[in-house]
């Protein structure tokens, strides 16, 4: 009897059946039958662990899960990805004027010079930026050239439909620093490189406003360098603050003084250059209107001694310097 059963227990089923039928079938309960197609098998765990009226609201409650944790991993994408727009990170407080470009704000300051003004070539006036589709601007201020109507459209066009610009405005933001020391020290310049014969002679020029780019762009090329630090940038020269330009007028000239009367004698005959000095005071000058200079200063008395020139205790000479009906000492 034991050997029928475990022969016919080890006989291969026929063909459509389960697994056998007989004792083994009494024993040991079928297989469950393949699911249909599309039932995964969580679903038909579901089906037996969860009973039938909760199927549905457990369902709804799976589905509400995972709708609530895709929205907060969108939403946290997108968060990130407005963090990243530069308006987010700069924050702009409301109520800007964007009808006037400040180089001070705490934004513009911290950039380059030449991300704006290019050197493409050696033109004196600056370069204006915008003209590829108003960038590098737009790409802080989208959202205000989105309207061409809008403020900020009136800092650089005198008439928007027209795209007329405005002239390139002046130095009013910023100073402007040159060493002389520094130049001096180079060699290859002279008082002459930069200082030309101004008011017939009288006087000498000093570079300024577009003017003294076309001097000093004959060194501080597009991409010059110098000791490896670039000197063609703006900051080279400018920086944030106010600027007093170098007056052309002297007291020297209200005693009848003129630079083409002295051509052959050299600059440093009367100026001397000082090291790390301020604006104004870089170069010193006589005191015209005192015979005698005081401490190590200079006088036109210097020069004018009867001996070097003409003067000294010679006042028949006084009429060369001093002319018109009163002496012309100055205020």
């Amino acid at each position: 009897m034991w050997s029928q059963k475990h022969s016919r227990r080890n006989q291969p089923s026929p063909p459509g059946r389960g697994w056998g039928e007989g004792l083994w079938t009494a024993s040991k309960p079928s297989p469950p039958a393949p699911l249909p197609m599309g039932e995964g098998r969580n679903s038909h765990l579901l089906k037996h662990f969860i009973p039938t009226g909760l199927f549905p609201l457990t369902i709804g409650v799976l589905i509400f899960a995972v709708a609530l944790v895709n929205s907060r991993v969108h939403g946290s994408a997108f968060a990130a990805l407005n963090e990243q727009t530069p308006q987010t990170q700069m924050q702009f407080p409301e109520g800007l004027d964007y009808s006037k470009f400040q180089h001070g704000t705490q934004y513009h300051a911290r950039l380059p010079c030449l991300l704006c003004h290019k050197r493409d070539t050696n033109a004196a006036v600056p370069q204006r930026p915008g003209a590829s589709n108003h960038l590098p601007c737009a790409g802080c201020h989208l959202q205000q050239f989105s309207n061409s109507n809008g403020p900020i459209c009136t800092i650089c066009h005198t008439d928007v439909n027209s795209g007329a610009l405005k002239p390139f405005p002046g130095l009013r933001s910023f100073n402007m620093k040159f060493d002389h020391a520094r130049h001096m020290k180079m060699g290859a310049l002279t008082c002459a490189t930069c200082h030309r014969s101004a008011r017939g002679g009288v006087a000498l020029s000093i570079p300024a406003g577009f003017n003294a780019h076309a001097t000093c762009y004959r060194c501080h090329t597009g991409k010059a360098q110098s000791d490896g630090r670039d000197i063609s940038s703006c900051g080279t020269c400018h920086q944030l603050g106010s600027y007093s330009r170098t007056p052309s007028l002297a007291q020297s000239f209200l005693v009848g003084f003129s630079h083409a009367k002295h051509a052959d004698t050299a600059c440093n005959a009367c100026h001397q250059i000082r090291a790390g000095m301020p604006q104004r005071r870089q170069v010193t000058q006589p005191q015209p209107l005192h015979h005698h200079a005081t401490g190590n200063g200079q006088s036109c008395l210097t020069c004018h001694d009867g001996k070097r020139a003409f003067g000294g205790d010679d006042f028949t000479a006084c009429t060369r310097c001093h002319t018109g009906q009163a002496w012309r000492f100055g205020k």
